[in-house]
């Protein structure tokens, strides 16, 4: 009994972590193709479903599909502004066939794709992680200041609960030990709610307004309606979202001390496909891989498949009970982003740590480049993303996403100086 509840327990800590990044995709997207209220209640309601049925697949391994690394999914924000966009030009119908289309060509290119992991050796995927985790920080400390473009952004009361929670997390990692330090995010979050109960500042009214119980409806927008455009966009989107996977499922395999083979990866692949489809069939979105739950491992220290288990089955339990599922969205932003500090912080560490033996070997300055240039990159473009503003809406999909431009760049320049024969000749 003891033991189902810590891993229940820890498994909770997992969905508050990733809860507030999964629910923000269907309420930009629902509100800017003007959705009623109970239809965004229920695409908030199917997208948390949807995103423990897609943890699931992931998490579990057999022969076809399935990394089975503790791996937690949820609804990719690159695709927010494409969806948006075929939304206002082909309708919503046009959205949900292209993400079913762009599902089965993930699945059709797994194989394909897999075989791309020697492009990734420890200086490429260290670099990644790493710029994972520094492209994060802005949208904690956007979340600090109580989210970007809120009234109130900066305001005291939101950076005294962010830095309250921040502190309050620090020192129950340092002084806390076993289960408690385990689940110090939680706690962490936990008490900087009830600060702001006391505060005054917690809304209710999303748990007045919802549903106790609903039942999930496939095809709940109407028929699926196919474009070339949107069809050719969502692809991209998920080819972006494969890189991003990429490297979470690196950062998880070096914590876990697994080598991460083709196979693994094609099978990652597989399921992340998988997901997107049933995505698009149940009126959901395209899903990837969150970087914020690797970093909660590593404050955690639990790494294993069978948290992320209860977590998903939680996601799909919440996916039916709106009522419940609502009271996590009460969860102030700055309590959010003074744990998103630390847990994106974290995955930092975990980069860093992956380039550190990289950095000590014989061909150092030519990783050093590397490094420099991938991260520059990486971190320039989320800092500044209209960069590349007067470039086609189809390219910028690409240029405009840190993580993506940053692991591009790392993966050319590796080419460059490790994978050129006429560069192993000069050597």
């Amino acid at each position: 009994m003891n033991n189902i509840f810590k891993n229940t327990t820890l498994g909770l800590q997992h969905v508050l972590a990733m809860y507030a990044g999964a629910v923000i995709v269907p309420l930009i997207v629902g509100g800017a193709l003007g959705l009623s209220s109970e239809e965004l209640t229920y695409l908030v309601a199917i997208d948390i479903l949807m995103s423990g049925v897609a943890t699931i697949l992931q998490v579990m391994s057999n022969r076809f599909f399935g990394i089975g690394l503790p791996v937690v999914l949820g609804c990719t924000f690159t695709a927010v502004g494409p969806m948006i966009a075929i939304g206002g030009d082909y309708g919503i119908s046009a959205i949900y066939g292209a993400i079913i289309v762009s599902g089965i060509i993930v699945i059709l290119i797994s194989g394909f794709f897999g075989k791309l992991v020697r492009f990734f050796p420890p200086v490429v995927t260290g670099s990644v992680v790493t710029i994972i985790g520094i492209t994060l920080i802005p949208v904690a400390i956007n979340n600090m200041g109580g989210g970007q473009g809120a009234e109130d952004f900066g305001s005291i009361q939101n950076v005294l609960l962010s830095f309250g929670t921040l502190i309050f997390i620090v020192l129950l990692y340092r002084f806390s030990t076993g289960f408690v330090k385990a689940i110090s995010i939680l706690i962490g979050i936990i008490g900087g709610t009830v600060a702001a109960y006391f505060m005054g500042i917690l809304d209710f009214t999303a748990v007045k307004e919802a549903d106790v119980f609903h039942m999930i409806q496939p095809l709940y927008f109407g028929m699926p309606t196919f474009e070339w455009s949107p069809i050719l966009t969502m692809t991209l989107v998920a080819i972006v979202s494969l890189v991003e996977s990429t490297g979470v499922y690196f950062a998880l395999g070096d914590m876990l001390g697994k080598k991460i083979e083709k196979k693994d990866l094609t099978k990652g692949y597989r399921a992340e496909g998988i997901a997107v489809v049933l995505g698009g069939f149940f009126n959901s979105f395209p899903y990837t891989t969150f970087s914020q739950n690797v970093g909660l491992m590593q404050i955690s220290g639990v790494k294993t498949r069978k948290v992320i288990y209860i977590a998903g089955g939680m996601l799909i339990f919440l996916g039916f009970i709106p009522k419940i599922s609502s009271l996590t969205t009460i969860i102030p932003e700055a309590v959010l982003g003074g744990a998103m500090i630390a847990m994106f912080g974290m995955i930092i560490s975990q980069g860093i740590k992956m380039l550190s033996t990289i950095i000590s070997d014989s061909n150092s300055p030519d990783n050093a480049m590397i490094i420099a240039c991938s991260i520059g990159i990486g971190l320039g473009v989320t800092v500044v993303p209209d960069l590349f503003i007067s470039l086609p809406e189809s390219v910028r999909i690409l240029t405009s996403n840190g993580i993506v431009a940053g692991s591009f760049t790392a993966i050319v320049l590796n080419i460059l100086f490790n994978m050129l024969p006429t560069r192993k000749k000069k050597q």
